[in-house]
């Protein structure tokens, strides 16, 4: 059995998650920036249907790309120099997230559902929750979203409305937090797509002390500057 949180009650220690459904920890609570930021931060991470009540999640082994081992194609690395898309942050976060949630192929719901497209909107006007958007010819073609605590990023979802255009977006992305001296993204759970992007799976007790040692808490947000020419230009200033 598993604990059915009120708004108060603190997380059980993901030792405590289920082995099956792998990962499964607790349910209830709420979705308050307060809440979400204590879980990220602890490697929980909210995921359920419509219909069900909050389902809190900590994985093992749990997916994660370090920086330093993405893994580029070829042709991915074509796209990225042609610029074929143009790489904006956090212009459209609430799109992207509406993007990801659109039906896809062989799925017949989504876990990003209305609460949770409120919930991390909210996060994102609090700096904590960032867009990485392939643009093409004015159309947002693809992209990602995630959380940023510290010297972690949380990815969210991806998603393509154009070949390599969720790829370019995450090169980006990449790029950026090597910048920020990111030490690991969070993937939470593995697919074939993650893993032929350089994403492996790592024990949770090593996650959970990556986490202790990466992020700062209680955090604090920013927005991301939208371009890459004002991202350098922030940076050179500081």
């Amino acid at each position: 059995m598993i604990p059915y949180l009120r708004p108060q009650d603190p997380f059980p220690p993901v030792s405590r998650a289920l082995r099956s459904p792998n990962g499964l920890l607790a349910a209830g609570a709420d979705l308050s920036p307060e809440r979400l930021l204590d879980a990220y931060s602890r490697g929980i991470f909210p995921w359920f249907s419509e219909g069900e009540p909050i389902l809190w999640w900590s994985p093992h082994p749990r997916m994660v790309l370090f920086p330093g081992e993405l893994k580029v194609s070829r042709s991915l690395r074509r796209t990225v120099a042609r610029a074929t898309f143009e790489t904006r942050f956090d212009t459209a976060f609430e799109a992207v997230m509406r993007e990801c949630a659109a039906p896809r192929d062989g799925q017949a719901g989504t876990w990003i559902v209305p609460g949770m497209v409120r919930a991390y909107t909210r996060l994102h006007e609090l700096g904590f929750a960032h867009s990485v958007e392939s643009w093409k010819d004015g159309r947002l073609a693809g992209g990602l979203y995630g959380i940023l605590l510290g010297r972690v990023f949380f990815g969210e979802s991806m998603f393509s409305r154009e070949s390599d255009a969720s790829k370019a977006a995450l090169v980006k992305l990449v790029e950026r937090l090597r910048s920020l001296e990111v030490r690991v993204i969070d993937c939470q759970q593995a697919t074939r797509h993650l893993a032929s992007l350089g994403a492996r799976e790592i024990p949770r007790r090593e996650f959970a002390q990556l986490l202790a040692e990466s992020i700062q808490y209680p955090p604090t947000g920013s927005r991301w500057p939208a371009t890459e020419e004002e991202w350098r230009s922030s940076t050179t200033s500081r």
